[in-house]
Parts: structure tokens; sequence; C-alpha cells
């Protein structure tokens, strides 16, 4: 159903009205767009997680170990991407009943105001183990608001692109990872270098959730006048995307979905040893400054970013299923050596960061939507989403956690072979799943 035949919220009509007098975007309007959505969903991503590592286990787990405190912090982190799935769910009803411009100002304010709610949990100290109770239910709200935050773009960008353009048009959505970690990394970096240890756990803490509310808005609207552009709203219908019901997508694509959840397996296993897990290691197990490693990250970050935009040339050239697979082979090789890097003091680690995000790039830059045109077009529009949700949860979710709990207890090494581990079921799934190759090459 159009949002144009249903009751729009008021940041809808008001986008609409940038419309109103012949007004059209250009196609660079749209990548700017999808840049600025992705980037404030990965700012408040990265908040919650250096927050996990360096806040919440004093805040909310005082009472345990920080190693124990840490685990716990980051089994909470995990619980959005459980709650993504049902948010899918939820915010696909709101698309078909009320329009895709309802649905997406109602996911971004729920999570801004998610994230911004985050910044008034009191500590274990005020409501005892009430605040982790606050915590994971305003952080399964993130999860819930970020399911219903899919707004198709990149896949319409990657199905309007020319054929031999598309590994280019697919990273533009990836480039909001590494400019989301810059920018939360660096704001991190400030308050912990500026503030004392009291006031930062006291209030320093809280300023980036704050920020984040104030970048959803932003994004809520470069987003809003993207989607409800007339010759946009024709496109989405066109290309037939539009909502389906999530049962009839997976007994129709199920191994679509399948495929597309385990593909990209190496990148997002490695997105999350080369951002949050890293800095819980340093924080626990050396005596280096959160501050200064914060920096690296944003350093490196930069390297992710250029990487990125590389993916797009290489799968051009290449073809992305190529890149996909040589990704994946670089991870595993990587997964080797990574370890030793890691636990090398100040020079290792730089290294560790810098090899890292650069072979992050590569592969997270063509590893989303890699499966958006190889489904039929009735179901592509939920299918994606779907995939996409599923691919997180199987890949990220747990990431931080499993990776920490092992280091802690066979050491660095098994880290490592977790990380293999996701290198192996990438390039499984795309020996698996011959045709992806015929579809995204």
């Amino acid at each position: 159903m159009s949002g144009e035949t249903v009751p729009t919220l008021q940041a809808e009509r008001d986008a609409r009205a940038l419309h109103a007098h012949g007004h059209r975007i250009a196609p660079g309007e749209i990548a700017i767009g999808v840049i600025i959505g992705r980037t404030s969903e990965f700012f408040d991503f990265f908040v919650y997680a250096i927050a996990s590592v360096l806040v919440f286990p004093k805040l909310i787990f005082p009472f345990l170990d920080p190693l124990s405190g840490t685990l716990w912090s980051f089994a909470i982190f995990a619980l959005a991407f459980l709650a993504r799935p049902v948010g899918t769910l939820i915010f696909m009803g709101v698309d078909h009943a009320y329009g895709r411009g309802t649905k997406l100002t109602a996911a971004l304010f729920l999570l801004g105001g998610s994230t911004a709610a985050i910044a008034f949990v009191p500590g274990y100290e005020t409501i005892g183990i009430g605040a982790a109770v606050l915590l994971a239910l305003f952080r399964m709200g993130q999860g819930v608001a970020l399911g219903g935050s899919w707004d198709g773009l990149a896949s319409l960008l990657a199905l309007n692109a020319p054929a031999n353009r598309r590994g280019w048009y697919a990273m533009i959505p990836q480039l909001g990872a590494p400019l989301g970690l810059i920018v939360a990394s660096l704001l991190f970096a400030f308050f912990v270098s500026e503030l004392s240890a009291e006031d930062f756990l006291g209030w320093g803490w809280r300023y980036p959730f704050f920020v984040a509310f104030a970048i959803n808005v932003v994004a809520l609207f470069a987003r809003l006048r993207i989607v409800v552009t007339p010759e946009y709203a024709r496109l989405f219908e066109d290309r037939a995307l539009q909502p389906a019901p999530i049962s009839e997508t997976l007994r129709f694509e199920w191994r679509t979905v399948a495929m597309g959840a385990f593909a990209p397996l190496a990148s997002f296993a490695m997105f999350h040893m080369v951002t949050v897990f890293p800095l819980s290691w340093v924080f626990l197990y050396t005596g280096d400054s959160p501050a200064r490693f914060l920096v690296i990250e944003a350093v490196a970050a930069v390297v992710g970013t250029l990487a990125i935009i590389g993916s797009g040339l290489l799968a051009d050239r290449f073809g992305r299923r190529t890149l996909l697979g040589m990704s994946a082979a670089a991870i595993a090789a990587f997964s080797g050596f990574a370890p030793q890097l890691l636990a090398a003091g100040e020079t290792g680690e730089i290294a560790f960061m810098l090899i890292g995000f650069a072979l992050l790039g590569l592969s997270f830059g063509q590893a989303s939507g890699a499966l958006s045109s190889s489904f039929s077009q009735p179901h592509r529009y939920t299918g994606s989403g779907l995939t996409s949700d599923l691919a997180w949860l199987f890949g990220a979710g747990f990431a931080p956690l499993a990776a920490l709990l092992l280091a802690s207890r066979f050491g660095l090494l098994a880290a490592g072979a977790y990380l293999l581990s996701g290198a192996v079921g990438t390039l499984l799934a795309l020996w698996l799943n011959r045709e992806l190759g015929r579809v995204i090459e």
C-alpha cells in the first residue's frame, strides 16, 4: 500500500512539501541520504558497544569482577540482534497499513528514543538489578527499531545500478559503518581523556547517547525526503519493493534467505573482531589507555572507509562473488596470526587494527544486499530486510560475547578460531549456492 493513500505523520508531510514545486532528487542525493541513514544507525550501534566495555560493567554490574561484568554487558548487547527480526515483523505491518514514510518515522523515533533513554538509566547502586532490566528493555527497543528502519533504499540503489557498476553502488550504504565508528570513538575518547574517571562514569558517558538522538532526527528527514518523492515511490512499485508476509516470503524464498544470512559471516565476524572485541581485550588485559585505543580505532576506520570504496571498484572488475570469496580466504589467513598481533603491544595493536580494517572494508563493502536481485519481485523487499536481520544475528550478534569468552578461557588463539569459523561459513555458503555467484557477479 502506498503511503500516499493513508494518513501520514507531520514529518512525512513536511518532507513531501519539498517536492510540491517540482523539486527532484538527484542520484547523488539518494546516495547521501543512504549514507546519512546508515551512519546514524551505526553511530547508535557503536555508542552502545563502547559503553558496553567502558561503562556498563562498572555502572550496571559493579558486584561482578570486570570480566564477568563485561560478558554480561555483551549478553545484553546481543538482545538487539534477537529483537531485530521482531521489529521487521511489526513494522512490515505498519508499512503495509500506513506506508513507508510512517513506518520509517516511527522506527527512527523508537530508535532515537531508546538510545536517549539509555542515557537516563541509573546505576546498580541506585535501583539494584532494575538497572540491568531497564538497560535490557531499552536495548531490545533499539533492536526492534533497527528492524523497522529498513527502508529498501540500499536495494533500490543496487537494482537500478548499471550492470557494470553494481559493486560500486552496493558499497555506498556500507560507508555508514566506519563513519559511525569514527564519530563514536572520537566522542568517547574526548570524554574519557578530559574527564576524571568519577565524572565520566557519573555523567560524561551519557552525552554520546543524547547526540545519537539528535543525529537520528537529521537522518530521519534525510531519508524521508527520498522515500516520499513521487518518482521513487513509482520505482518502489515498479520494482515490487512492497512488503509481503514474512511467512509467505520464507515459504517461497527460504533457500535464498538462508544463503544470504550465511554468505556474509566472514565480514560480520570480522566486524566485531576489529571493533568491539579488541577494545574489551585491551581494556581488561592491558594497561593501555582506552582513549588511546579509541583513537587508533578511529584512524583504522578511515582505512576501512577507503577499503570499502576500493571494494566497489574491485567488485565491478572481478565480480562480487569473487571478491567475497577472496576476502573470506584472506580473513581466514588473518585469523591465524591476528591473535599474536593483538598480544604484541602497541605496535602489534596498531598493525592488528589497520590490517583488520583493510580486510573488513574489502569484505563488508560487498556483504550487504548481495542477494537482493535473486529474490522474486513480490518478495524482494521483505526478503532483503529479513536476510539482513538474520545475517547480523548469526554473524555479529553474539560475536563480542563469544570471542571474549573464548579468549578469556583459552587464550587469544581461540578468538582467532572463532574468526576462522566465520570465514569458513562464507566460503561454504558461496560454494553451496552456485547460482548466487551467477546472480551477483
